[in-house]
């Protein structure tokens, strides 16, 4: 049998790399404007990295049905079954709305009490709330965008998302140029406030390019039958490990953040950028996994082993060549890169001095990515989140709390940060080769 070609796996992983990384590229557009603002850079670029980190690790734990509609419809298509799954994908939506309504709600009702939590306080902790609340009136319409884009990629299509993303990114760096620093005798300037606005309206323009995908090129609508399919409890349930793993995931990233505010301003504006780049990265290298996973999905359906074994192969190979790459484009431009996001000498000063082991971890980023995407494609959500809990409660959290003991601040937060991504990557290979090697 032969294997999925190069080509094949291009068709969907270069469109998923584009679109992946218009999500983290409209977070960095925020960072890089705001972080040069004049009025209180610092503080509103503290204010944006702890907002957006927040809704980040919100958009990342609710979406995870995306991932389990991606499965179903994949598993489906490769068994030639697509009728199965008519009905379940319109209930799917209407969860996911219903949800992200109730998450908006409770998240703006308690914002003093979450960003407290991170540590924010001052001038830092208004300007966080602001931000957040304009920015989590567009959480619904990321999620729904999220579950065509889903619905997409079970169907092999990446291209779709890639547009709308593409389309979604470029409405935002123009709204963010006008909004935040004004245009002179039409809009006033509204700094942090226009960037979050500029984010939600290039949201509300994505869900309508995917609305419109889905209505003219699916087998899908968007009718709610009062029967429940049956496939919805199974596909909640893949999501609600899902749910729990990217939780235990995001739960990291709070940690991070909340250690990085209490060392000082400089060190949580620091970690801001430093974080929306690892993202952006993942984002990159995670376009290979997006292809694993719909792939994965449609050979686990046709019973096609062997191909997927030489699938995993192939794609780790291409994501660690792409973690080569930007590493060395990143250190041949290492110092200019922060100028592209602040200019205060003693922010700039300890993203430096950390940067490195950003860019050192990417080649273990691109292994853990590209299992992380097969086994989501399979649809082993179990596994994926007990590996994501070891590593976090095992692996992330004793790291941490050891090298802060030794006053290495940021430092200690990107040594456990490499650790936890060591963790993911051996777990899922050696798991993956032992279930399917000689399958």
């Amino acid at each position: 049998m032969p294997k999925v070609s190069f080509k094949e796996i291009n068709q969907l992983a270069i469109p998923a790399i584009i679109a992946g990384i218009a999500e983290p590229l409209i977070s960095l557009t925020d960072i890089a404007i705001i972080g040069n603002v004049t009025e209180n850079p610092v503080e509103a670029l503290a204010a944006a990295g702890i907002a957006g980190s927040f809704l980040s690790a919100l958009i990342w734990i609710l979406a995870q049905t995306k991932t389990a509609i991606s499965s179903m419809v994949s598993q489906h298509l490769g068994a030639n079954r697509i009728h199965a799954v008519k009905t379940l994908i319109p209930q799917a939506f209407a969860f996911n709305l219903l949800l992200s309504l109730l998450i908006f709600g409770i998240t703006t009702f308690f914002a003093q009490a979450i960003f407290t939590a991170y540590n924010a306080n001052g001038l830092i902790l208004t300007y966080t709330k602001d931000y957040y609340f304009i920015r989590a009136m567009g959480l619904p319409f990321t999620l729904l965008t999220f579950s065509m884009f889903g619905v997409f990629r079970g169907l092999q299509n990446t291209l779709w998302a890639m547009q709308c993303s593409l389309i979604g990114a470029v409405v935002n760096v123009v709204l963010d140029f006008a909004l935040v620093y004004g245009i002179e005798g039409f809009i006033e300037p509204l700094h942090l406030k226009g960037a979050a606005i500029a984010s939600v309206m290039a949201q509300l323009v994505m869900l309508s390019i995917a609305t419109y995908f889905y209505i003219k090129r699916t087998p899908f609508g968007f009718k709610i039958r009062k029967k429940i399919n049956p496939k919805l409890k199974p596909m909640l349930l893949m999501a609600a490990n899902f749910f729990l793993r990217t939780a235990a995931l995001n739960f990291a990233i709070y940690l991070a953040n909340a250690y990085a505010t209490d060392y000082g301003k400089n060190y949580i504006a620091a970690q801001s950028i430093l974080m929306n780049i690892w993202l952006f990265f993942s984002f990159f290298i995670d376009g290979y996994a997006n292809a694993g996973n719909a792939i994965s999905g449609k050979l686990l359906g046709q019973k096609a082993y062997q191909k997927l074994w030489l699938l995993s192969k192939d794609i780790s190979k291409y994501a660690i060549i792409i973690a080569f790459i930007l590493m060395a484009i990143c250190f041949t431009f290492y110092e200019q890169i922060g100028l592209i996001f602040n200019k205060e000498t003693q922010v700039l000063a300890v993203f430096s001095s950390v940067f490195w082991i950003v860019l050192l971890m990417q080649p273990i980023n691109a292994i853990a990515f590209m299992f992380d995407g097969i086994f989501k494609g399979l649809g082993e959500a179990k596994y994926l989140r007990n590996v994501l809990m070891v590593a976090t409660f095992l692996g992330f959290w004793p790291t941490l709390l050891l090298f802060d003991k030794l006053g290495l601040q940021l430092h200690a937060i990107w040594i456990a940060f490499t650790v936890w991504m060591l963790i993911r990557s051996l777990a899922l290979v050696i798991k993956f080769r032992r279930k399917y090697l000689n399958k």
